[in-house]
């Protein structure tokens, strides 16, 4: 048996991919990430500042992604305690734990196979856990009825925006399948039509108008794909991703008129519903809208959900939760999407228990309730703070310029680069926003999302910061491209 091992058998396993030619076409056409080279550096700075290697900064500000944890923001209690608890069962019998943070973990536990996280679950997700998130989705919507059997939690959001894509685009068709994405957006997504053979069609947020979706720019897009593309689906994310923008009922109405008219199948990424600031702004989810558009749209607009434990208020990115819910879809393909979900092993867990306490959190009269309160009011005012300082400081700079943020978790500033470092950049071969990028990560340890990862609209250039972050490690970050960014300016000017 062992002969099957040999050097020369592994020798003849290897030789199939000695050459690109053999390698699957969608697989080679996944790009790099363009700032991949800046997160590398800042990875070789932060060993640097370890090895006690003298720089302008003793630590590094990394605001390039939604990972409130790493900017500084404190995990919540209640759902740290309830996880260890489930971790080590050992602590429900003792009374170190609030007693309702005992009775979840105990309830929790009872779901699983053996009583253990260490246990696989169901693949669409633990039905308990499943019927809650349901519930959840209910009340959310005013009442709006949402069925678990509709219901598949995943290995994050993007996972399951990953498998629905891959039902939705069909790699044999000629023309190729079109999904409209706005611009900007995160490149994830694009990449993932990709990988699956279709042909993204962006459609541009207007900047000068707090990045509104415009419908005007959604029939010409369309139009435009003619020839191009068969287009089959449509997606929003709302909140906004990177842009911040919160989009009123009146716009997701026209939207989903929009998506009725053209038979376009609508991918709703909410994964910042936690997360609204404006004054004027509200959250509603486009499956409320829906339904109380009534019929015939209610019955009729294909739609798919997304939501995640990473963007909510736990900020819990690495646990790996989320969920997609589906909407008027024919039985026959729901049950072709519940075959392709069941061919992957179950979602994490404990990312699993994560989402059950993002939908169920404390209740008034519980004994974890006062605490999760208090915590969860100081992030969502953190947050308000960091959102009217970054608007407030970024404006005051020459050549920024900065939307209002009305929610989710980053700020997408645009930066008007000198000429001279535009050229610069060129002749290192860098988009101009990358070389901005690259320039502020060495002159102030600051680590920020270029805008050319986000399709932004040509001759623009902007940085990506998330708003997730303690507030002194904003006070810091400010302080610091407060001071490089003038110096920046003066030296390419």
């Amino acid at each position: 048996m062992l002969q099957c091992f040999n050097r020369s058998s592994c020798q003849r396993t290897l030789s199939a991919f000695d050459s690109l030619h053999e390698i699957s076409p969608s697989v080679k056409n996944i790009k790099q990430l363009e700032y991949g080279a800046l997160i590398r550096r800042a990875s070789q700075l932060r060993k640097e500042l370890r090895q006690k290697v003298r720089k302008p900064y003793k630590e590094m500000i990394d605001v390039s992604s939604g990972d409130p944890h790493r900017a500084g923001v404190k995990p919540l209690s209640f759902v740290r305690q309830v996880l260890a608890a489930c971790l080590y069962p050992q602590l429900i019998n003792s009374n170190k734990l609030p007693v309702d943070v005992r009775q979840r973990a105990q309830w929790l536990l009872k779901g699983c196979d053996g009583g253990s996280v260490g246990a696989y679950s169901s693949t669409a997700g633990i039905p308990d856990i499943v019927r809650r998130v349901s519930e959840f989705i209910t009340r959310r919507d005013g009442g709006v009825p949402s069925h678990p059997e509709n219901i598949y939690i995943s290995t994050g959001s993007q996972w399951a925006l990953t498998n629905i894509l891959n039902v939705l685009v069909n790699r044999e068709a000629s023309p190729k399948t079109g999904v409209l994405i706005p611009a900007p957006c995160y490149s994830l997504t694009s990449e993932s039509i990709m990988e699956w053979g279709g042909v993204t069609v962006p459609y541009y947020l207007s900047e000068e108008q707090g990045w509104e979706l415009q419908m005007e720019e959604l029939h010409r897009v369309l139009e435009s794909a003619k020839g191009v593309c068969n287009p089959v689906a449509l997606y929003v994310v709302n909140p906004g991703n990177p842009t911040g923008l919160v989009q009123s009922r009146e716009s997701m109405q026209r939207v989903i008129r929009f998506a009725s008219e053209k038979r376009l199948f609508l991918l709703a990424d909410e994964v910042y519903q936690d997360f609204v600031y404006g004054e004027k702004s509200k959250f509603f989810s486009y499956k409320r809208v829906l339904a109380e558009m009534g019929p015939p749209l209610s019955d009729t607009v294909e739609l798919a959900s997304f939501a995640s434990v990473s963007k909510s208020l736990s900020g819990e990115c690495g646990l790996r939760g989320g969920y997609v819910e589906l909407v008027n879809l024919d039985p026959t393909v729901l049950k072709c999407i519940s075959n392709l979900f069941s061919m992957d092993s179950c979602a994490p867990v404990l990312g699993q228990f994560a989402l059950d306490l993002m939908t169920n959190p404390p209740q008034p009269g519980d004994p974890s309730y006062p605490l999760y309160c208090v915590e969860t009011q100081n992030i969502r005012r953190m947050i308000a703070h960091n959102v009217k300082r970054v608007f407030e400081v970024l404006n005051s700079l020459p050549g920024f310029c900065c939307q209002p943020v009305e929610g989710g978790a980053f700020a997408f500033p645009r930066v008007h680069l000198p000429p001279k470092a535009i050229q610069k950049a060129k002749e290192m071969g860098m988009p101009p926003d990358l070389f901005y990028s690259c320039r502020l990560l060495e002159g102030a340890g600051v680590v920020v999302g270029p805008g050319c990862e986000y399709s932004q609209k040509e001759g623009t250039h902007h940085i990506r910061i998330c708003i997730l972050a303690a507030e002194d490690t904003m006070e810091e970050l400010l302080r610091r491209l407060t001071s490089f960014h003038p110096q920046f300016m003066k030296h390419f000017s």
